[in-house]
């Protein structure tokens, strides 16, 4: 059994996480929050996301919010964009690294561009060919790859074919999302091992919502594939405004307890993330949704 010997974590709590949240998260909070991630070792934090206000109200003052960020040498600062109005939004805040997406299901993808997939990909690509003549770097994601709230089964080659096309057309990495979160370890490796017949695996991403549990038990089988890049979210932050029940991202912290334990490196502090963890918890007037931040949060209180 071959596991990483480091991981490399990227926080999606600021975008995926709070653009979910029923109440306003202030532009003040925000930054603070991403902050704490970056001072607790994160290399990589999602700050928002150049969407319509009218769908996701919790992402409208991105823009305010990158540009008000303490940036941090070594940390980089993605920014969801969907079209070129995006784009064009994101130029103006001066952003240098964007992230893109995809869905693996027809109804899915409608449900959430109004677009089919075919539809989609030349969406996609104008905007990567846009950001590439700016120099960006480019992340993409693709949605529902272990499950679609609408059609169930996916097909592994409809996310096949979604990752060549990102990568062909010059992303850096690509991320794979269980939006719904109803995947389990086999169906992960499976998808993996499929995804590796002629897409780097070093190059891909795995982004798993804890619905039904599966999270760190998905992790763990496609780290041992190879994958080395984990999309999680601070206090377990998250769902999907276009999935009714998908719940939160893994939790960060539990993330990182886990790998602590493995030995893997991440170089991030988990008493730093449990303090940042901690302060937009408070803010959002409930606990984490961390075991491990809860239970090292009792442990200390003793």
């Amino acid at each position: 059994m071959s596991f990483p010997s480091r991981v490399r974590i990227v926080e999606v709590g600021p975008r995926d996480g709070l653009q979910n949240e029923p109440q306003t998260v202030p532009v003040e909070v925000k930054v603070t929050l991403i902050e704490m991630l970056a001072d607790a070792g994160l290399a990589a934090i999602e700050a928002g996301a150049f969407v319509s206000p009218e769908w996701v109200p919790q992402m409208a003052a991105s823009g305010e919010v990158y540009t008000r960020i303490d940036k941090r040498p070594g940390v980089s600062y993605p920014m969801l964009v969907p079209n070129l109005k995006g784009l064009e939004l994101a130029l103006a805040a001066g952003v240098r690294e964007i992230a893109l997406f995809a869905a693996a299901t027809e109804t899915f993808s409608q449900k959430n561009t109004n677009c089919s997939i075919a539809q989609s990909i030349e969406r996609f690509a104008t905007v990567i060919d846009a950001a590439q003549a700016e120099d960006l770097r480019i992340r993409g994601y693709i949605s529902c790859v272990l499950g679609c709230p609408y059609e169930g089964e996916v097909s592994l080659e409809t996310v096949a074919m979604l990752a060549r096309e990102l990568f062909d057309r010059g992303c850096y990495e690509v991320s794979l999302g269980d939006t719904i979160g109803v995947g389990t370890p086999g169906k992960a490796r499976a998808m993996i091992e499929r995804l590796a017949q002629d897409s780097p695996v070093e190059k891909l991403a795995a982004h798993f919502h804890d619905t039904y549990g599966q999270a760190l038990a998905n992790l763990h089988a496609v780290l041992q594939c190879g994958v080395a890049v984990v999309d999680s979210s601070v206090a377990g932050l998250g769902g999907c405004p276009y999935a009714k029940g998908a719940t939160g991202n893994v939790a960060t912290e539990d993330v990182v307890y886990m790998l602590d334990g493995m030995g893997i490196e991440t170089g991030v502090d988990l008493d730093k993330l449990l303090a940042a963890g901690r302060y937009i918890s408070d803010f959002l007037g409930r606990e984490p949704v961390s075991r491990a931040a809860t239970a090292l949060w009792r442990k200390r209180a003793g």
